[in-house]
């Protein structure tokens, strides 16, 4: 190996070290943090979404992650949906949204991933027969009590260049809770202003991949769009994620306008 490769090597591990580094301080504070409010036996949601939103910050800062809404994101109570393009969208979302995240019931089994959940608020979806309407119902029971949810409506990553088809079934839960559906839409762009490559997370990437690449990566920054609420009233399901969908396509072309130097390749 030439002493210029090695050198690249070595900076390249010291700096994988540090970004870890960081993300497990995140993590331990977390801990400490919920510990401190009692969220490990019930989870106060009523002042959680402040202590979320600090710890989801600085866990996508641990990774080189610089957060930035391109207009305020209002704190209101509703249906949260964004655009998937990554793991890292949980801690981009929860810096921004007061909403509580959704997780398959056996993900709180996991540890520490599984504790920091269920002292997050996580609420836990209980798939049974795999029915998503189940889910929807489970979801407008949280939304009536004054709990916000977000959801990816893609139901899949993409390369964040467009907007998938988005499956609509989740939204029933809106026009059941009488809650206005908010979309926000999310851009990860480099330090040329183009779209990042490195925090894309779909295909046949793994996760181990897509890890390494994310903490090589380098001056990140992850551009978020609120749209209009979307008030449910009157609409139909079908109607309404045909509307969700042209929204979520206009909003992230707007954008993508807005933030990136470099256009998007098709």
């Amino acid at each position: 190996m030439s002493q210029a490769k090695s050198n690249f090597s070595l900076r390249q591990q010291l700096g994988r070290g540090k970004q870890i580094a960081g993300m497990t301080t995140t993590m331990v504070g977390g801990l400490r943090a919920a510990q401190r409010l009692g969220a490990f036996k019930q989870p106060p949601r009523e002042k959680l979404p402040r202590y979320i939103q600090a710890f989801c910050r600085k866990m996508a800062g641990s990774f080189g992650v610089k957060v930035i809404e391109v207009e305020p994101v209002q704190q209101h109570h509703g249906l949260w949906a964004s655009n998937h393009v990554s793991w890292m969208d949980i801690p981009v979302v929860g810096t921004v949204s007061p909403a509580f995240f959704l997780s398959k019931a056996e993900i709180g089994e996991w540890p520490v991933f599984g504790k920091l959940a269920h002292a997050a608020g996580t609420l836990f979806i209980e798939r049974g027969s795999g029915d998503a309407g189940s889910v929807a119902t489970q979801i407008a029971e949280f939304l009536t009590k004054g709990f916000s949810v977000i959801f990816f409506p893609e139901a899949t990553t993409t390369d964040g260049k467009k907007v998938k088809r988005i499956h609509g079934t989740l939204l029933q839960a809106a026009i059941d809770a009488d809650v206005p559906v908010r979309p926000i839409l999310i851009a990860y762009v480099d330090k040329d202003g183009a779209l990042s490559e490195a925090l894309p997370y779909y295909g046949k990437i793994t996760m181990k991949e897509s890890l390494k690449k994310v903490l090589d990566s380098k001056d990140v920054m992850a551009y978020v769009l609120p749209l209009e609420p979307i008030d449910p009233k009157g609409y139909s399901k079908s109607e309404l994620t045909d509307l969700l969908q042209r929204k979520m396509q206009e909003g992230l072309a707007d954008l993508h306008a807005r933030v990136l130097s470099v256009p998007p390749s098709q």
